[in-house]
This record gives C-alpha cells, sequence and structure tokens, in this order.
C-alpha cells in the first residue's frame, strides 16, 4: 500500500476519472473553473464522519461556486453505495464520483485502508481534500491518514477572496 505522498503543489493534478450518478464521466483534466476545482475525497457510505464532512460541504457549494470554485466529491465506493449515500445523505447540491480505483488513489497520495467490519468495502481510501487550478496545477493539498483531522470547511469560503486579492503562491512545492 501507497503511504507516500504524489500529489503535491505546484505540479500537475494526477489523472483523475470517476463516473458519475448520472451515468457521464467526469474528468479532471476537463475542468475549467474560474478558480479551483476542489475534489473531496472520502471513505465511503460506510463513515459516519463522511456523511458529517460531505453535508456541511454540502451547505457551502453554492457560496464556494460564486467563488469559482467547482466542487467533487470522490469515493471506491460502487455506484449502489454512491447512490445510497446521495439517497441518505444530505448532500443534494454535491455531485458524487464513485469507483475510484486504487491505483489512481495511490498516485494522489491518498491512504488506503482495508476493512475492518462488514459495513465498509474490501478497500478505500482514506479522506483527501485539494484545490486544483484551472491549469490542473495542483494549489493545495491535505491528505488524511483516518476519518478525522480533516480542513474545517467554513473557512474556505472567505479563503477563495483573500487568495484572489492577495495572489499568495502554493505552498508544500519542496521535494
Amino acid at each position: 500500500m501507497n503511504t507516500q505522498q504524489k500529489a503535491i503543489p505546484k505540479t500537475q493534478a494526477p489523472d483523475l476519472n470517476v463516473s458519475l450518478l448520472n451515468g457521464e464521466q467526469w474528468s479532471l483534466k476537463n475542468q475549467k473553473p474560474e478558480f479551483f476545482t476542489m475534489v473531496v475525497f472520502y471513505r465511503g457510505l460506510h463513515c459516519p464522519l463522511c456523511k458529517k464532512y460531505l453535508e456541511k460541504l454540502n451547505e457551502i457549494v453554492s457560496d464556494l461556486n460564486t467563488k469559482g470554485v467547482d466542487i467533487i466529491a470522490v469515493s471506491m465506493d460502487p455506484e449502489v453505495r454512491a447512490r445510497k449515500s446521495k439517497m441518505d445523505w444530505n448532500i443534494d447540491n454535491v455531485t458524487l464520483g464513485y469507483g475510484l480505483d486504487a491505483q489512481s488513489a495511490a498516485k494522489w497520495g491518498l491512504y488506503l485502508s482495508e476493512s475492518i467490519s462488514a459495513s465498509e468495502t474490501p478497500l478505500f481510501s482514506e479522506p483527501g481534500l485539494f484545490l486544483v487550478k484551472p491549469d490542473n496545477e495542483i494549489y493545495y493539498a491535505n491528505i488524511s491518514s483516518n476519518p478525522w483531522g480533516r480542513p474545517f470547511l467554513q473557512s474556505f469560503v472567505p479563503l477563495m477572496d483573500f487568495l484572489k486579492n492577495s495572489g499568495y503562491p502554493a505552498r508544500g512545492e519542496v521535494k
């Protein structure tokens, strides 16, 4: 299993291609946000902390969209589990991508976990949150090895104005 971060700020983002619940294919390289694409990797249907996190994300999607940020939440769940998440969780505003493969998760530097209970899929990624610029360069990366310790989502709304006005550079690029 890969535990070394590969997705580094100021470098091109790894490929990311996932299926959406509406039957379309989503590809990061085809995204053209005004400011950023926010990619939120979550553990899957089995994770109650992911449910709470994505429900918080759902509350700020429109605020981030008005600031030029497009958002997708992605898991390794198969379609049936992604559909159940969409139906059971309060995440109507969140675009869900499903079917992330382990190789792609590893390229993003996500930690991978094997199931420890029947409610979990056999293999799933731990959380990560990335801001990717329109040219596909990574601006911000946050990776966690457990479902807790994720970035405070509400802080991203005012942060976008600061970043636009200050020109603050991506950090963490030294390998």
